[in-house]
């Protein structure tokens, strides 16, 4: 490992060129290049996951740890791995200060490997609009996550308005499993689904997906039962045109179904590591038109598969908008004390 403190992004990229001779090509082949965008006290947890994803998809990783922004000196300091304990990757974690930290994109546009896919992961709270950060705006695919925000429902709707095709959303990863045992439940029978009712917590974006996706395939406007007896979404009911009942329940790692007039079946359904879903979305580098049909089918939006693919930067200061935000909140207090 190779640290650089108070550096250039001219001597990162030196570092980087110097490292990679030095490993005697450990890590070539790259099959992309994974940006990922995330706070200082989540960084060893987003390395992680990048670590078991680069098992699949070998890649140079490229983080981004953007810290201080109203600090006055601007620094960056940033770490060089290469075939060591990010595994078969080349790894760069950045950590830039002051008004540097809004310009990321002048130390990363130069580490991106050339000709291939570059793919931006936001590892906690989404962005509420990617064409205003430009890492997301470079990307072939970008990767979200609405279970990390405040409120994952607004979340999600806010991941419609804003949809472009190349986005996706580690929350409808993580329903993967659960589709496929739905989706396999009708390999022996033709009826039609006339109902369908979800159970989950009230704030399980995983479970709004899921109603989005039945929506989009099915034709129907799925129930949804709100219970907090499980952390997670708990169970998916559908109600056939020949009577039959079919019910997919969640009981830790396993999943029980029933289904009228059969016994009962116990099905995996284990909960995969944060590494394991980053895989699969990197799996598949175009647009996923059936998450853009499940997302738009929550929002009631339709069309957001057919949208333009390319973003257009919009420059936007966070710091400006906070002091503005300041400053009305500020003239509110003051015109209600007068």
């Amino acid at each position: 490992m190779i640290g650089l403190w108070d550096t250039t992004g001219n001597e990162v990229v030196k570092a980087l060129a110097a490292e990679r001779r030095s490993a005697g090509g450990v890590a070539s082949g790259m099959a992309l290049t994974l940006i990922v965008v995330v706070d200082e006290r989540r960084v060893r947890e987003a390395e992680a996951a990048a670590t078991i994803a680069a098992a699949a998809h070998p890649c140079r990783l490229v983080v981004v740890v953007r810290s201080d922004i109203e600090r006055e000196r601007n620094r960056l300091d940033a770490e060089i791995v290469v075939g060591g304990r990010l595994g078969p990757c080349e790894a760069v974690v950045t950590r830039m200060y002051g008004r540097l930290a809004l310009h990321a994109e002048s130390v990363v546009m130069p580490l991106l490997v050339p000709d291939v896919p570059v793919v931006t992961w936001w590892h906690g709270e989404p962005p509420a609009e990617i064409a205003t950060d430009f890492l997301g705006v470079v990307a072939d695919r970008r990767i979200t996550d609405t279970a990390q925000a405040a409120d994952p429902q607004e979340a999600l709707r806010q991941r419609a308005r804003d949809y472009a095709p190349g986005d996706t959303d580690l929350a409808w990863t993580r329903i993967t499993p659960w589709r496929t045992l739905v989706a396999g439940a009708f390999d022996t029978t033709e009826a039609k689904v006339t109902e369908a009712t979800v159970v989950a917590p009230p704030k399980d974006p995983t479970a709004t997906l899921m109603i989005g996706w039945l929506s989009s395939r099915l034709g129907i406007t799925p129930r949804r039962v709100d219970s907090d007896e499980f952390p997670r979404m708990r169970e998916v009911q559908l109600t056939c045109a020949n009577g039959d009942q079919l019910t997919l329940t969640r009981e830790d790692s396993l999943a029980v179904f029933r289904r009228t007039g059969q016994d009962d079946r116990t099905l995996p359904l284990v909960r995969r590591p944060l590494g394991d879903e980053l895989a699969e979305e990197l799996r598949r580098l175009d647009a996923d038109q059936v998450y853009a049909e499940a997302l738009g089918a929550t929002a009631g939006l339709r069309g957001l598969e057919q949208r333009p693919p390319q973003r257009v930067h919009v420059w936007k200061d966070p710091a400006t908008a906070q002091r503005a935000e300041a400053g009305v909140t500020a003239h509110a207090g003051t015109s209600g004390e007068s």
